[in-house]
């Protein structure tokens, strides 16, 4: 079940984009922490959205492709570049994700940050 909140009469859900392949191997399963410069305070039910650029030949760009719980938001460690699927860096920022859910896709006009969405 999705959450969200209303807006005039509009479902309102957090988003957050990121570059292909990177959005899809998050829909897949694949990739199960994010990683940031920025730390956030948000926990909970976060549409993953394709940015519209760089177009990739087989891949959805600027769509929304699934929901993930965000439950956590730590300092990268070592240990956490298999489900980041990037190299370790100091001052990058774990996005812990779990309980990934694909969705229909649908176009999304993506925004840096975290950013509300209509669903």
């Amino acid at each position: 079940m999705i959450t969200s909140r209303k807006m005039n009469d509009q479902a309102i859900m957090k988003a957050l984009s990121l570059h292909q392949p990177w959005a899809s191997m998050i829909a897949m399963g694949s990739k199960t922490i994010e990683t940031r410069t920025w730390p956030t305070r948000y926990r909970g039910e976060l549409l993953i959205a394709s940015t519209k650029k760089p177009e990739i030949p087989g891949r959805l760009c600027g769509f929304g492709l699934c929901v993930v719980n965000l439950v956590n938001c730590r300092k990268m460690i070592l240990s956490d570049e298999a489900a980041a699927r990037c190299a370790w860096s100091d001052g990058l920022w774990a996005w812990v994700l779990s309980e990934i859910r694909e969705i229909q896709p649908f176009r999304v006009r993506g925004q840096q940050g975290l950013y509300e969405v209509e669903i």
